[in-house]
């Protein structure tokens, strides 16, 4: 019988070591504690975060390998091109985050329960309170089409979700994220588990030690905590081209 290390809520015990995580379910590390700010800054920082359905205890993870997302290389279609480079919405930053993690919770197609609980919910718009959690959000005119979110550690930003209400939103708000991350000299945006939709937009497997290795080397780099609102590269999705 395999035992999973069971964390206390409230108390201050270390998560266990990355590579005594489960092969299969691949990932997993331990069980229990809370998602207060302290303790999920300390998990990204250790390359781990939560993930559970609603009546689960909360999950903590760190797969092998990981999937990411290279800031300078996303992947982008001709046809997403020919979009962007006459497309009329507007991109803004942290603007409507919780209205972003709602668009991300809401059923889908072939999602139709979410893991963005209200226990989730309530800990990650506390996180973007304090300025460590963000989102990029796209606009057509006043309707938010697409937006992503996720949380920032020095030059590291893990991506929790993302969504698009019409087509290509989802897609422009990952790029235009991007952009954004290289030329702050963010390399790299973690996204967390492999899915056929994040590897035909350029996303790569990368062995966890070796993503470990990056981790620790962007989380401790210097950053900045606090709105992105005026930070962001373009506020046209046309200029994304230029």
């Amino acid at each position: 019988m395999v035992r999973i290390p069971i964390l206390r809520a409230g108390s201050d015990e270390a998560f266990p070591d990355v590579a005594t995580a489960l092969n299969e379910p691949n990932g997993l590390l331990a069980v229990g504690g809370d998602l207060s700010p302290r303790r999920l800054l300390d998990a990204y920082r250790h390359g781990i975060f939560p993930w559970y359905s609603r009546g689960e205890p909360i999950l903590w993870w760190s797969p092998d390998p990981r999937m990411v997302f290279e800031t300078n290389r996303i992947h982008v279609s001709t046809k997403l091109g020919r979009f962007l480079r006459h497309c009329d919405w507007t991109i803004r930053a942290d603007t409507a985050f919780a209205d972003v993690m709602r668009a991300c919770a809401a059923p889908r197609p072939k999602q139709p329960s979410t893991w963005i609980t209200r226990e989730m919910f309530e800990a990650y718009c506390e996180l973007h309170d304090l300025g460590h959690a963000h989102s990029l959000e796209v606009y057509a005119g006043d309707d938010l089409v697409g937006g992503i979110y996720g949380v920032a550690v020095g030059r590291m930003f893990f991506g929790e979700s993302m969504f698009g209400a019409r087509a290509n939103g989802s897609k422009i708000a990952l790029f235009a994220l991007c952009c954004s991350l290289h030329e702050w000299g963010f390399p790299l945006l973690d996204a967390q588990v492999r899915s056929e939709h994040l590897v035909s937009l350029g996303a790569i497997e990368m062995p966890r030690a070796e993503f470990m290795r990056q981790v620790e080397i962007q989380t401790t780099a210097a950053g900045f905590i606090g709105p992105w609102c005026d930070r962001i590269v373009a506020a046209n999705v046309c200029d994304l081209t230029r």
